[in-house]
């Protein structure tokens, strides 16, 4: 039992390496799919995304779901909802990423918690420990030093931060699953972004058509790489604690930030270090204090005592859930 439990979580790990490690070697992707440009390679990620997750969906014989989403108006709108603001997400980010902004791309996916935790703040009215209020006010710093160092706020970093923390809250509210969340959402994608290639092709403008069938091929796999880091995310998840998954989710921004500098050969002056530092200071805080919260919960538990809230599973103790205590506990995929 316990090999097998090691070996469970050996495999959660490798999964969990990857999918962080393909979200965070994505900016080398969407460059290949020149000279398309960024809202013609969102419409056919809408479209190949759900070409490939209903074909998942259809050989595992996972239906049951839609029919009880379909019966759910409420549940329905906010799936409209996420898949809005996912679509914002996903075109800022791959504009960012071809236009010269990988590393203030990353940025946002750093201070994505900083904002998650804000969100819980002002409107779940979640109250803050000490420590989770400085590394708030260390963010908010850090935004204000970069504003400085670039001149203008970091706008690209402010919407996929903003957007996938929208994302984040609106998703745990519909409670669907990796797999099944992403066929709803890209399901609610699909017309509009049909409609517009569609109508790229009739003016003649549509590179899939045009670039010859080694660019079609890769504007199709747009659906792989969407979807396949989002199955190694979901067997990590079933297999690693909470706080692993947590740790592991900066990987994706740490990929994304190195290739910036060193691949891409992005400018990282004086001050922009200077804001970054300060970012990954209130991450170190906001993660720290949240382990500590998760230790104290395991240590309660296995003492005997029962704490309202406290979920065991899989390995994972993890502390009542909030906005901040997420940071550790790991979000839900980056869908970048």
């Amino acid at each position: 039992m316990v090999e097998k439990s090691k070996g469970e979580r050996r495999t959660g790990l490798l999964n969990g390496f990857a999918a962080y490690g393909m979200w965070g070697l994505v900016p080398l992707f969407w460059p290949l799919l020149k000279p398309a440009g960024a809202v013609e390679i969102l419409a056919h990620r809408m479209v190949w995304s759900l070409v490939l997750v209903a074909g998942a969906l259809l050989v595992m014989r996972r239906w049951s779901w839609a029919g009880e989403l379909l019966r759910q108006p409420r549940r329905l709108g906010l799936i409209t909802v996420a898949a809005a603001v996912i679509t914002v997400n996903w075109g800022v980010y791959i504009w960012a990423v071809n236009s010269g902004h990988v590393v203030e791309a990353s940025l946002g996916y750093f201070i994505n918690p900083l904002v998650t935790i804000a969100m819980g703040v002002l409107i779940l009215k979640e109250r803050l420990r000490p420590v989770q209020w400085a590394a708030v006010g260390v963010g908010f710093a850090a935004v204000l030093v970069l504003t400085i160092g670039y001149g203008r706020p970091p706008w690209v970093s402010l919407c996929l931060a903003f957007s996938f923390a929208t994302y984040g809250l609106v998703k745990k509210k519909v409670n669907l699953g990796g797999i099944e969340s992403l066929a709803a959402e890209t399901a609610v994608q699909f017309l509009p972004a049909l409609v517009y290639l569609l109508w790229l092709t009739a003016h003649g403008d549509s590179t899939f058509t045009t670039d010859g069938p080694g660019h079609a091929a890769l504007l199709a796999a747009t659906g792989v790489v969407t979807a396949l880091p989002l199955v190694c995310f979901g067997a990590a998840a079933i297999r690693v604690p909470l706080s692993t998954l947590g740790l592991l989710q900066y990987l994706a921004p740490v990929f994304q930030f190195l290739l910036g500098i060193l691949y891409f050969h992005e400018a990282m002056p004086p001050e922009r270090w200077a804001g970054f530092a300060l970012v990954w200071l209130a991450l170190a805080l906001l993660t720290g204090d949240a382990l500590r919260t998760a230790r104290r919960a395991a240590r309660v538990l296995g003492s005997g005592m029962g704490v309202p809230g406290v979920a065991v599973g899989n390995g994972a103790v993890s502390a009542p859930r909030t906005a901040a205590d997420s940071v550790a506990a790991g979000p839900d995929p980056v869908d970048a």
